[in-house]
Order: structure tokens, then sequence, then C-alpha cells
């Protein structure tokens, strides 16, 4: 017998790991086959192999961060996940299953057995999600909204002044309000209380005054960005700094205080040497404590008479701890995440791609030429979309559902065409609760269906979302068509009718008209302020 010598010995042992490698490899790519019995494949979870349940379910559902990135079209940004997990509550993945997890009877040579094994367990893990993380529907918020006193939440001045007086008169015209069963340009139905609303709205008009700080370098503050996703706090900004009807150069006078800063600005110019949520956060107590030594303002209410409006997706974990008396108008507008119904404001996402032309390509078919029963395109981001997508991709003629479109100019205007073609239009919820599909499809007269649970609808204190929108819980999501379905016809014509009267309350404009996106902005944070207001007998 040969004896092996050391070198023999060293070209049998790399041998060995080239075939254990070559082994393995395999198995990570194709799985390990079998026929009837119980086995193991992996899941493919952005582009990172797992093996078991626990690398797929998290135990953080806020994944987003500095761009949530949710329109189709929208500009790719580099994201840093890991800074914004926070909430310890189980939640899928940004995920796109390619194979299934522990499924039996599930080998390579049956496709459709895989395709559906991919769904049950996908819904299974989001209804096991959804065992665990309290979810409020839209009727409980609609309790939450009447149940709720705002004025036990908000602090006591530590002095009254004059515009508080004036605050308690408006809000006592405005409850004491006369009815109104119709006005011109208006739909009724549309609103909680038409009657008290337009008291509200005319009161502002006339009575309103804010101060805005001039402190704050730029780029973090007064510099608005008209374009893209987090739009809203942009266009905010630019015309509430240039508007003369509202603003007061005597802060003595102002019965709001505006904080221009963009919560996007503060995460793309900071966030690269700040890199916790904490760091920025304190960047902006530190803006706070600026203002609260130069001026008595703040100290005054403790903040509550200051407002804010952020649409970046950090805007509510940056903003809830040093400004938590503060209005804050918000895009993120998730109850389960500190958004609070009463005192917060949800702001919508207006994704503009032209600053000059923000209301490019509105309208849309009449309802007998919608052909189309539901559209949604868009990137797998989230846990909500890859299961949407897996459920109802090219299986109903009528139901649109793909996965990203191109992003050229055709796909783009494809992507325009199926909202104007199609009767109800998804809004499925990305890494955070809110999209800008909810304005495109009201933009584009579609009737918007959210899915996306604790997500609070913009100006919610005011419109009655549920006669022109649709909303469906998540766990509900393989019920989608047979939910639209069973729709009167009657109920859609009249729902889709309202989405072109309601379509007014979410334009920019670059002069601002009545009832136009910045006044209900504007309105929102009065509506709050006007109902947490509190007054002491001595004035300044």
């Amino acid at each position: 017998m040969r004896i092996l010598t050391r070198l023999d010995m060293r070209r049998l042992l790399s041998a060995i790991i080239v075939t254990v490698g070559l082994v393995v490899l395999l198995v990570l790519c194709f799985g390990i086959p079998c026929r009837n019995s119980f086995c193991f494949s992996p899941v493919k979870v952005s582009g990172i192999v797992a093996t078991n349940l626990s690398e797929v379910v998290k135990t953080e559902i806020n994944l987003s961060s500095d761009d949530d990135d949710d329109d189709e079209y929208e500009e790719e940004e580099t994201r840093n996940d890991d800074s914004c997990r926070e909430n310890n509550v189980v939640a899928i993945t940004n995920v796109k299953v390619e194979s299934v997890i522990a499924s039996p009877n599930v080998s390579l040579g049956k496709p459709e057995m895989a395709v559906e094994s991919r769904q049950s367990n996908a819904l299974s893990i989001l209804r096991r999600q959804k065992q665990v993380a309290a979810t409020v529907s839209i009727s409980q918020m609609n309790s939450l909204l009447i149940q709720t006193r705002p004025s036990s939440h908000s602090p006591k001045p530590r002095w009254s002044s004059a515009r508080d007086s004036e605050m308690l008169s408006a809000k006592s015209e405005i409850e004491n309000a006369s009815v109104v069963h119709e006005s011109l340009g208006l739909d009724a139905s549309l609103y909680r209380n038409i009657s008290k609303f337009l008291k509200s709205y005319d009161l502002m008009e006339r009575k309103l005054r804010v101060y805005v700080y001039k402190e704050g370098k730029k780029p973090i503050f007064h510099s608005p960005f008209p374009r893209g996703i987090y739009a809203s706090e942009g266009w905010f900004m630019k015309l509430m700094e240039s508007n003369k009807k509202f603003l007061v150069k005597d802060p003595r006078k102002a019965h709001l205080f505006y904080i221009p800063v963009s919560i996007k600005a503060l995460r793309t110019s900071l966030g690269r040497d700040l890199e916790t949520p904490k760091s920025l956060a304190d960047h902006l107590k530190d803006y706070v404590d600026l203002i609260a030594a130069k001026y008595k303002f703040w100290n005054r209410t403790g903040g509550a008479d200051h407002f804010l409006v952020a649409c970046h997706d950090w805007g509510n974990k940056l903003t809830k701890k040093h400004m938590s008396n503060s209005v804050r108008a918000l895009c993120n507008s998730n109850v389960a995440q500190g958004f609070r119904i009463g005192i917060d404001t949800a702001l919508p996402v207006t994704y503009i791609r032209s600053a000059e032309s923000p209301i490019e390509y509105r309208g849309g078919k009449p309802p007998s030429e919608r052909k189309i029963l539901a559209f949604f395109a868009g990137s797998m981001h989230g846990y909500l979309r890859p299961i949407l997508v897996q459920l109802w991709e090219n299986k109903e003629p009528d139901m649109k559902i793909f996965g990203p479109m191109p992003r050229d100019p055709q796909g783009k205007k494809q992507y325009r065409e199926y909202m104007k073609s199609s009767r109800y239009c998804i809004c499925a919820r990305g890494y955070e609760v809110h999209t800008p599909r909810v304005v495109e499809a009201i933009i584009n007269e579609c009737v918007p269906v959210i899915i996306a649970d604790n997500y609070v609808p913009p100006f919610f204190e005011v419109l009655n979302w549920e006669e022109f929108a649709v909303f469906v819980e998540e766990k509900d999501i393989e019920n989608l068509r047979n939910i639209l379905v069973s729709i009167p016809e009657e109920r859609y014509i009249g729902m889709q009718a309202r989405v072109k009267t309601v379509q007014q309350h979410f334009l920019w404009h670059k002069k601002p008209v009545k009832f136009d996106l910045f006044h209900m902005v504007l309105h929102s944070v009065w509506h709050s302020r006007i109902n947490r207001v509190k007054t002491r007998s001595r004035h300044y």
C-alpha cells in the first residue's frame, strides 16, 4: 500500500472542500429535491438566502430609511434600513418569496403546487402578524375621533394671551354654526359636518395669523423641495413662507407658530454624520432650545401652539419626543407608531414630477369606459405588496396587478392610462403605511382602495373617507376581488363622482386657491389647535 505523503493529504483535503462547497451551492440554489417527503427549500429574501422561518419573519415592522421610494417612478436613493428598525412587532420583511419554507410535498417538478404553497405560506405569516400586532380599523378610528377630547392632552399655558381668547371665541362659533345642507362646489356627503367645516374654514381665512421663525440654517430650514415623493412638506413651506394673508411679523399677534424644517433635508444633509434617528432628533431639539431661549412663545404653551409639516418617513420618530405637544402634520400617519388622532394631522403624499406644473395629467375616463376592475403596479417594498402580486397577478382578466413597470416615458404613460381606465386603484402600503397612490388615484378619478392597516387618511377630522374610498384590511387581501365586485353599481358611480369632487382638496397651486391642498393642510392645523386651546386669566 502506498503511503500518503503530506502533499497527497493536502490535495485530498482540497478536493473534499471543493466537493462540499459545490454541494452546498447546489442546495442553496435549487433546494433539496424530494418526492413525497417533507423537505426544506431556501427562500430568497431581498438577495439573502434563508433556510428557516426565523430569517424571514422579523420582530420589527418599520424598515424604511431615507426614502420610501413608494411611487413606481420615484428615483432610487440609498437606504440604511438598520438604523430605523424600532417596533417590536412581528412583521414580514421586504420579501419576494422565490421558493417555499418547510413546504410538504413540493418538488421542482410541480410548479403549480409551489405557487399555491407560497401564497398559503405568505398569508399564514401575514395572519400570524395580525394576531400579534393590534390593528385599528377605519371604523375604530372614526370612534376614536368622536371619543377623543383633545383639550385634555394639551398643557395649560403658563399665562394666557389675547390670541387664546380669540381662538376660544372661534371654537364657540364653530360649535354653534348654522346648519348648511349644501354649498357651491362642495358635496355635503364628503364631510363629517359640512356646517362646522365651512364655519371653521371661514374663520380661519378671516382671523388666523401665523408667525414663521426666521432662525435655522439652509438647507435643513427654509429650503423647500417642491419635487419628488416628499414634495408635500416642500410645497407647504414654499407657500407658507411667501404668504401675505396669514403671516405676521409680530409674533405677539400670532395664533400659530410654524417651524420651517424639512425632515427630508435633515435626513439627507446630516444622515451620514448622525447615524441614528436619536442623533437627528437631538438636532431638532437644539433648534427648539434655540427658539425657546430667544422667544417666550414656546415656553408659554410647551410648544402646543407650534406646528411642523413633515412628509419624510422619519417625520414621526424624529419629532414625537421633543415636539410632543406640537401639532404635527405627517404623511406617516400610523396610529401603531405614535400618530395621535385628534392632535396630529394626516398629510397627503403628493409625488410632484414638475414644480412648474404640479397638477398635470389630471382627469380620467367616465365610469362606463372603465373596463378594468382594479389596478396596481409598484416596487415590492414592504411585506404586503409581494403577497398582493402573488395572489392576483395574472389571475383574473379584470385585475391588472403587476410588480414594477418600466420607468421610461412609455411605461409612465401606460401607468397613468391604467389608472384612468380602472374602476378601483389599489393603494397598498410599502415600507410604511402612506403611499402617493392615494392622491394619484384621486387625481386620475379612480376610486382608491386603501390596504394599509393603522393608516389615518389625510384630513381625517373633516372628510368622510368611506364615501369615496374603499378600505380593505390586510388580512382580507385574498378576498380583494370579491369585496370589489360586491359593491353595487350605483354605489360605485356615486363614489367615483365624489372622487372627482374631493379632488380640489388634493391639488397644489403655485398661487393657492380656496379649498386647495395648502389651505386644507393649514385648516387641519388650525382645527387641531382650536380644539386643544386652553386659557388662563392673566394676559401678556
